[in-house]
């Protein structure tokens, strides 16, 4: 772990992801001033060191609302790789241990998934869940566990044929203990790395189902839905939409160098 995160590059990125993981969890310790306070005589003021990065239409600290909106925008992203994490990856050890009609029934239902553009499939399933965080969240997650059970299938297949696989079941395991002692800890490297890419496409994802209204609903602040707030004042007040970007920008490209750097591995 050290050798990888021992280049500038990862390390700026993990330190970057730590950050806005600590603004999601204590969002004060880094903004005092409260995001949903209203103050007219301060509306559309350029970023100054009374205001870091100015203030929206209605007087409201921008960087108060882009620091408390890292929480709704990390926590969604986190529970959209959450979500297909666990699904695909069971899916592919199933698929991956079991083989057979099981193996081809699974990855039929992946194909299907694979087939349907992600955008598509989540705003349908918005329009059956409803608009909300945690439903935004479900829907990016559904997306992707196509992509965790194909490469968790293809690691199991390699896995399984180890000896230590074929030892435990000759020595009577049990199915369950088998997959979840053996095979999945020795398949989880790559799925490691898909992960930490994975949140960085969710992240995306759900700042771009809030810019269109389906996420976090007004006044609560989330960077997709600030950059939406800000898109009819570009002109004259562009902080509205820069600031907002850039961190999502910023987040995205810093969870894509940890995950080069997972699948780098040790040099």
């Amino acid at each position: 772990m050290h050798s990888r995160f021992g280049r500038p590059g990862p390390a700026l990125a993990l330190v970057w992801l730590a950050l806005a993981g600590l603004a999601a969890l204590l969002p004060s310790w880094f903004a005092a001033r409260d995001p949903l306070a209203v103050a007219p005589a301060d509306r559309l003021l350029g970023p100054s060191p009374a205001h870091l990065l100015g203030t929206d239409q209605l007087g409201r600290d921008l960087f108060a609302r882009v620091v408390h909106g890292t929480g709704a925008s990390l926590t969604a992203a986190a529970l959209a790789t959450l979500v297909g994490l666990v699904a695909g990856g069971a899916l592919g050890l199933l698929a991956g241990f079991l083989r057979g009609p099981a193996d081809t029934l699974i990855m039929r239902l992946v194909d299907l998934l694979l087939s349907i553009p992600g955008l598509l499939l989540s705003l349908a399933l918005i329009a059956v869940l409803g608009p909300g965080t945690r439903n935004v969240a479900v829907a990016v997650g559904v997306t992707g566990v196509a992509a965790y059970a194909r490469i968790t299938r293809a690691e199991v297949l390699r896995v399984r044929e180890e000896p230590f696989v074929e030892a435990a079941r000759a020595g009577g395991a049990r199915l369950p203990r088998v997959l979840l002692r053996h095979v999945l800890p020795n398949a989880l490297g790559p799925v490691r790395a898909l992960a930490a890419l994975d949140f960085a496409g969710a992240i995306l994802a759900v700042s771009a189902l809030s810019f269109l209204g389906y996420g976090v609903q007004p006044p609560d602040p989330e960077w997709g839905a600030l950059v939406s707030e800000g898109r009819d004042a570009l002109r004259t007040a562009w902080w509205l939409t820069v600031f907002p970007g850039l961190a999502v920008v910023l987040t995205v490209v810093a969870a894509n160098r940890v995950s080069r750097a997972l699948q780098d591995g040790p040099r």
